[in-house]
């Protein structure tokens, strides 16, 4: 039986043509990093499980690693995230690194997903993360996507940042509906796919988990939030009906408990207006993110756009990843952006630039045997130069060359004939004779 010419189901070759997309996106992740003074770095595609195991959530785990037992016994994954393994490498070094501490990366990740429009098994995530930064880190990072999707030429037509805040979830289900852990879980887990879903299943699975039509009302009240007014309304109205001794999670010390869950959330979006990009970002209950080691702010980043109206990008605070390594807390905050979703946002709004023909400074060719190795000896020095310069091997006439160069985006091109150097320019369709020297030294 003849082997399959096409890749592993959920993973894709990248053709010269799909490489020149992907570096360019590569290249607008890293500069945009650079200039907010992130440093790159990189980890190893195996983890243990445990690193996962230990905050990534039992979805994770049980449904999406590619994991498996290598011959030392050891049971080992294909990284998923960067998340666990940033903070592995963070918890080795960040006692003697200055603070906050900003890094980013571009790896390679595995989950076993279905495969799906912005979701494939393999991909590449950019990530960006600062440690010991607090909520200034927070808002920082807010400022960073921001400034990375304006610089594909995004605006705020295009997409919006969707906010919320782990410790006011935790407020409203533990201390105002008095959920335990278990049912606080999986509640987390209902909000997350509650876009997902029927309005009555969803319904149906609140009052399934509350038990009780008063914590339903409660928790409805919450999911209908569409605004900071609202949630200084709701607040308010809280503590209008409810003894603050009264809230069920925060009884031992309300008043220090309830500030500390509900007044984050208010200063974030005070410092997101004084940064400046308070118009790409609002607050949407609905997000919580789904993984277990976020304890603050959580976002996700939407596409506007109503034929691929869904998050692209998401990420949020931890303060206490770093105790999984037997380390006092360090507080962190990150993003993370798959290369696929965000490929299927660019297409959507028409900002990729035009891939189909590789980019080239010269192309130098030519027209008969006995100039083949001057056309070397040009490409060669203009080469030196830092310029891409590919050589038209052998001798062709004119038309062959012609043809052969509209294949390829090519600033300039060189022939050689019998008696002269002639230089195309391939912008304006103009020809100059040239000299050797005027050529390879930049004269001309």
């Amino acid at each position: 039986m003849a082997l399959s010419k096409s890749p592993y189901r959920g993973t894709r070759d990248f053709f010269p043509k799909d490489m020149r997309g992907r570096n360019y996106i590569f290249k607008k992740m890293s500069e945009a990093s650079e200039r907010f003074a992130y440093e790159p770095y990189d980890g190893p595609m195996l983890e243990e499980v445990d690193l996962y195991r230990a905050k990534s959530g039992d979805e994770l785990i049980n449904d999406q690693i590619y994991s498996f037992t290598d011959r030392g016994e050891r049971e080992v994954a294909i990284r998923p995230e960067m998340t666990p393994t940033v903070a592995r490498m963070v918890a080795q070094v960040h006692r003697e690194l200055p603070k906050p501490i900003r890094w980013f990366s571009i790896p390679n990740l595995m989950r076993y997903e279905k495969p799906q429009r912005g979701r494939l098994r393999e991909f590449w995530q950019y990530n960006a993360d600062i440690f010991g930064a607090g909520q200034e880190g927070e808002v920082e990072i807010l400022q960073l996507a921001v400034e990375l999707m304006k610089s594909f030429g995004a605006t705020g037509d295009h997409f919006e940042i969707l906010v919320n805040d782990r410790r006011f979830v935790d407020f409203v289900f533990e201390g105002l509906i008095g959920l335990e852990p278990g049912p606080t879980k999986k509640l987390y887990k209902l909000v997350d796919a509650k876009n997902k879903m029927p309005p009555e299943k969803f319904a149906a699975e609140v009052r399934s988990l509350t038990e009780d039509e008063g914590k339903a009302k409660t928790f409805e009240a919450f999911v209908n939030l569409a605004s900071m007014a609202d949630v200084r309304r709701f607040v308010d109205a809280v503590f209008a009906d409810v003894s603050v001794s009264d809230l069920h999670h925060f009884k031992s010390s309300a008043p220090v408990a309830v500030s500390s869950h509900v007044t984050p959330l208010f200063k974030i979006f005070e410092k997101i207006e004084a940064a400046g990009i308070g118009d790409y970002v609002r607050f949407d209950p609905s997000i919580v993110r789904g993984l277990d080691y976020y304890t603050g702010l959580v976002f996700e980043i939407f596409d506007k756009h109503p034929e691929n109206r869904r998050a692209i990008a998401g990420g949020g605070a931890y303060a206490n990843l770093l105790q999984i390594f037997d380390e006092a807390a360090l507080e962190g905050v990150g993003m993370g952006l798959g290369e696929v979703p965000l490929t299927d946002f660019l297409v959507t709004h028409n900002l990729l630039p035009d891939f189909s023909k590789p980019e080239l400074d010269y192309l130098v060719a030519a027209f008969n045997p006995e100039g083949e190795a001057t056309a070397a000896e040009i490409a060669t020095k203009l080469r030196r130069q830092g310029l891409k310069v590919e050589h038209y091997l052998g001798s062709a006439k004119p038309k062959k060359i012609f043809n052969y160069s509209d294949r390829k985006n090519i600033k300039y091109l060189v022939f050689v004939t019998e008696t002269e150097l002639k230089l195309r320019d391939m912008a304006t369709r103009t020809e100059t004779t040239v000299t050797l020297q005027e050529l390879t030294e930049g004269k001309r």
